[in-house]
């Protein structure tokens, strides 16, 4: 299963309701009156800009770290000799920088306990 950005927007959407600001009687007999929903627009606009904050932070080359998740970090790879596969041809792979995740403890945990999702 491939989890889209359109996925997670649907997620948020279900899974946070903003507090509302003004105060109603009903809300003590029935607390989750005391919640607005996210909508859908609002929520994607969430998504986008913690995507724009996770690579405006990459890009500076700063490491970042979702508690609970894991950490993006941003490594350099210097230049170096190759080969093109298909002629077998020497070539120079120029430098550059990628980025690599390693997940938190939490999460390898997770993934390592739950049994049941294991493929055969």
């Amino acid at each position: 299963m491939t989890l889209t950005k359109g996925d997670l927007v649907k997620s948020v959407v279900e899974n946070v309701h903003m507090k509302k600001t003004k105060k109603e009687r009903q809300r003590y007999l029935f607390p989750e009156f005391d919640y607005d929903p996210l909508t859908k627009k609002r929520a994607s606009e969430l998504v986008e800009a913690t995507f724009e904050i996770i690579k405006k932070c990459l890009e500076k080359g700063d490491k970042v770290l979702i508690t609970g998740f894991g950490k993006f970090k941003v490594k350099f790879k210097w230049a170096r000799k190759g080969r093109n596969p298909k002629t077998g041809e020497q070539i120079i792979l120029d430098s550059r920088r990628i980025i690599t995740f390693q997940s938190s403890s939490k999460l390898k945990d997770k993934m390592n306990s739950s049994g049941t999702d294991q493929p055969q």
